[in-house]
């Protein structure tokens, strides 16, 4: 097994219940997720799947909505639940990464300057290695205090920009899996 883990993050239905969710990126960013989780799956790099959690509205468990955003296909090693932006604050994540032997993460999925950031910069003070796969994660236009529209792919190029370099490696799907296969024991 590889020394690496992807985590696939909050990629739940929960999202398209909320009032800023656009299809507008969605196909592609399934594309990408999908490439990185099969070839996750094909190379013995074992898949974390974290769903966010809130005690009431479209994130909550009894929402129905905590399931994985269609049409993605995981069939994760383990299930975390979050209530926080990081993956590893109160989930028992960096319990089963050390358990594991996991050194490296790749880090996928929903919000991209949200929770897969701050996951990231977690990370990375921890101790581990980090691969960002920005073209696997998937964000919304947003409008900041001063009223300038930030579209997606701004929100994407600047968080590649804080990202790179200091917390991670902002690493294509095919980067993020060779670099996964090279830490296969033998």
């Amino acid at each position: 097994m590889s020394d690496t883990a992807l985590l696939v993050i909050d990629a739940q239905e929960s999202f398209r219940h909320r009032p800023y969710f656009r299809e507008d990126d969605v196909g592609t960013y399934v594309e990408r997720q999908q490439a990185l989780i099969d070839g996750a799956a094909d190379t013995g790099i074992r898949i974390a799947q974290i769903f966010h959690v809130e005690a009431e509205g479209v994130f909550a468990e009894a929402s129905g909505l905590m399931r994985t955003l269609a049409p993605l296909r995981v069939t994760p090693d383990v299930i975390f639940r979050k209530r926080r932006h990081s993956a590893l604050v109160g989930t028992g994540l960096d319990v089963w990464l050390t358990a594991h032997g996991i050194r490296r993460l790749i880090v996928s999925g929903i919000r991209t300057e949200q929770c897969c950031e701050t996951t990231a910069r977690h990370a990375s003070d921890l101790g581990y290695t980090v691969d960002y796969v920005a073209e696997a994660t998937l964000t919304f236009p947003m409008t900041d205090a001063a009223g300038r529209h930030w579209d997606a792919a701004e929100i994407r190029a600047r968080t590649e920009l804080v990202l790179a370099g200091r917390f991670a490696r902002i690493a294509s799907v095919a980067q993020a899996l060779a670099a996964g296969q090279e830490g296969c024991a033998a």
